[in-house]
């Protein structure tokens, strides 16, 4: 594959042909910017104004993504937008970006059939947009770092291996628990001190103990650096063989997918990742609201200087401040009232209005804003045209635009208002409260539910369902943004979806579990998940069921040939990657399919009506044949979670096997398929079957959790020794 770009594009800086140097200036910095998510982490919100325009600070986010770029010397930036694509594509029209002044060119490529990062680079490859290294970044990304050294370091890099390097990833420095580092982005790196040079890359959300592959330490490779200190940036710079290595590769559909592929077949493609380190420069990467409140605080306490509200950055007329001391910014035709009072951190948008008595601390307020009398604002982020009445207490809640407080409203902190919701008057909205003129229940199944119009006549055939006055008070507006009694888990999804805390996993039919496995299926992040997942927010449609049993077909096929012509495990992978993209398979089906096949082996094979230990015995060789296989596919908590679910089902469907099933998970085990831990978590799960039931109480099975959990408890006892 690493032959391929060669092929296509040229050695580059590698070529040993002495071309003079004066021939021809250099090619022009390019960007990729992708202005969408590719989930709806930050719906109800992002219904109504797409991610990348939420204002930080009063400015669009992705404002401050393309200052950073310009700032850096980028002199082209191609958009990629897919959710509401014209109403960003509007935005920056009417921008400085789009002024012919502007030293950075904005192209604009709109798809309504962009599902993921991978699918956006896979236009840029079929487009040869890019014509030399370049800059991928997320339109969520506040940062006034200068990466000119970065670069040079990675040019430098390619020109003295010949091309080796194709990505060189963007960390700052930052301790664990840090305000401005978001938990679902941690993650330990095994590095070369000597050469920057990326050997091991894992997410760590959740996770009891990190594991490393023996070859790290067996290399030739001097000094390995194990970090958990670096908070990823989400900035890469690029070669152009990244955009060819995402087509050559269906699978790749996260930047994520890439790093591990690569890091996996690093020995077979000959390409490397490098890091970069700044300790100095500020980079956050907007995931959730809890990284929103967190980036916006340290706009207003001017840690992203020059990226402060009196720069005018933007150099809109609208967005005028003057700054004074405590960190208090006031907009063009402020009105504050007789007695009011604003504390420190405080940021007032233009024509707004503040009635008399007010206590206001570290609070944003948008344009055109009205707040009456005896309000207090504390952590609070209203946008523009908020109306709030009159003895209104409102804490680290978000307001957005158009939306009503009614008189003697209290807020708890963490609530969240979406455009155009009335809420009072005098009630009190409990901690974590979320209204929204869109009730959670509403069904997006159309074909163009991703498209630009696909919001049109919403709201007319919302308001036939009529409004719970206990939810939003007599006089309010909206519908409380919560699952139905029955579905209690969907509510801890919808909040942790939005605010990003921590709660269990939830997937459908299972219930609460702990939390190791929630924190590593939801650390794809917002903007890396996988095409075809089963998380509520994936945009992928899951297939047909035909296809499924196709491509159960086609996988066992595949591993039947592999048997007799003793195929590489490598090359079943490949195989199965194009059978998984051509049938449009996601994960969780991948690893139902991939375990219910290799299970059902030695009953195809040889005789249905095996008995327990003949069928054992046939098993075996097979796991132990086909281990690379599975560990290509079981990465995350989730995907552990998913087999074993398949292994539960084979086996309550062959009942005269279940008495070989400890044996058969003890195998997967011993072969480090399946972590302890989640089979614990899977053992212990209360949601089950009566079949599911009586098949835990199979004695040989709860003998072998009894030795996992004694293990894991001497495990734990030595660390702590």
């Amino acid at each position: 594959m690493a032959a391929r770009g060669t092929a296509r594009r040229g050695a580059g800086g590698g070529s040993a042909r002495g071309p003079d140097p004066q021939e021809e200036p250099p090619p022009p910095l390019q960007a990729v910017l992708v202005a969408d998510s590719f989930n709806r982490r930050f719906f109800p919100i992002s219904k109504d104004r797409p991610r990348a325009l939420l204002p930080m600070a009063n400015v669009a986010m992705i404002d401050y993504t393309l200052e950073f770029l310009t700032a850096t010397g980028v002199e082209e930036t191609f958009v990629f937008c897919c959710w509401k694509s014209a109403e960003i594509k509007e935005h920056l029209q009417k921008s400085k970006w789009c002024q012919h002044t502007s030293p950075n060119t904005v192209r604009f490529v709109t798809s309504d059939l962009y599902r993921s990062l991978g699918d956006v680079l896979r236009d840029v490859d079929a487009k040869s947009l890019v014509r030399s290294d370049f800059i991928l970044v997320t339109g969520d990304v506040v940062s006034n770092f200068n990466i000119s050294k970065a670069l040079e370091e990675h040019k430098l890099r390619r020109k003295m291996e010949k091309n080796v390097s194709v990505m060189t990833m963007i960390f700052k420095k930052s301790s664990p628990g840090h305000h401005a580092r978001c938990k679902e982005d941690d993650i330990v790196i095994a590095m070369d001190s000597a050469t920057n040079r990326v050997l091991h890359y894992q997410r760590t959300q959740g996770l009891k103990r990190f594991r490393f592959p023996m070859s790290l330490f067996q290399s030739s490779i001097e000094n390995v650096e194990v970090r958990h200190d670096l908070l990823d940036c989400h900035i890469s710079i690029c070669s152009p063989q990244v955009a060819e290595l995402f087509t050559d590769n269906f699978d790749y559909q996260t930047r994520d997918d890439f790093v591990r592929g690569l890091l996996v077949n690093e020995e077979v493609l000959g390409n490397q990742i490098h890091m970069h380190v700044t300790t100095e420069e500020y980079g956050a990467h907007i995931c959730n609201l809890l990284m929103y409140e967190a980036v916006c605080s340290d706009i207003i306490r001017r840690w992203v200087y020059p990226l402060t509200p009196e720069m005018n950055f933007t150099d809109d007329k609208n967005q005028s401040y003057t700054h004074s001391k405590h960190n208090i910014y006031r907009g063009v035709d402020v009105s504050l009232g007789h007695g009011s009072v604003l504390e420190e951190n405080v940021l007032i948008g233009q024509g707004t209005v503040i009635g008399s008595n007010c206590f206001i601390t570290n609070s944003i307020i948008g344009q055109n804003c009205r707040i009456g009398d005896k309000v207090t604002l504390d952590g609070a982020v209203l946008w523009d045209r908020v109306h709030v009445a009159d003895n209104v207490e409102i804490h680290q809640s978000v307001i957005c635009d158009a939306a009503e407080v009614k008189e003697k409203v209290k807020l708890k902190p963490r609530c969240v208002l979406s455009s155009r919701v009335v809420v009072g008057p005098a009630i009190t909205l409990s901690e974590g409260t979320v209204i929204s003129l869109y009730p959670p229940d509403e069904e997006e199944e159309d074909d163009d539910q991703f498209s630009d119009d696909s919001g049109v006549n919403k709201e007319s055939k919302v308001k036939l369902k009529g409004y719970n006055k206990k939810d939003v008070g007599s006089e309010g507006r909206g519908y409380l943004w919560k699952a139905d009694d029955k579905n209690e888990e969907d509510e801890d999804e919808q909040r942790q979806s939005l605010w990003g805390e921590e709660y269990f996993v939830w997937s459908p039919g299972v219930e609460k579990t702990g939390p190791a496995m929630h924190s590593e299926e939801e650390s794809e992040s917002d903007s890396d998940l996988s095409m075809g997942s089963e998380e509520p927010d994936s945009r992928a449609a899951s297939p047909q069921l035909d296809d499924i049993k196709v491509f159960q077909n086609e996988v066992l096929g595949t591993l039947q040939r592999g048997e007799e012509e003793n195929i590489s495990c490598d090359n079943l992978v490949l195989e199965i990657n194009s059978l998984k993209y051509a049938y449009n398979i996601g994960l969780k089906e991948m690893m139902q399919v991939l375990s219910k096949v290799i299970l059902e082996f030695p009953l195809q094979q040889l005789d249905a009506n095996l008995d327990s230990q003949n069928y054992f015995a046939a098993l075996l060789p097979l796991l132990k044949n086909w281990t690379p296989l599975f560990k290509n596919y079981i990465k995350r908590a989730s995907d552990h979670l998913n087999a074993l679910c398949a292994i539960e089902e084979f086996f309550l469907e062959h009942d005269s096997l279940c008495t070989s099933i400890a044996k058969v998970l003890m195998t997967f085990y011993q072969l480090e398929i399946l972590d302890e831990d989640v089979i614990l978590n899977w053992f212990s799960l209360r949601d089950t079957s009566d079949k599911g039931k009586q098949l835990r109480k199979n004695q040989r099975l709860q003998k072998f959790i009894q030795w996992l959990e004694e293990a894991e408890e001497e495990s734990s006892d030595g660390d702590q020794d």
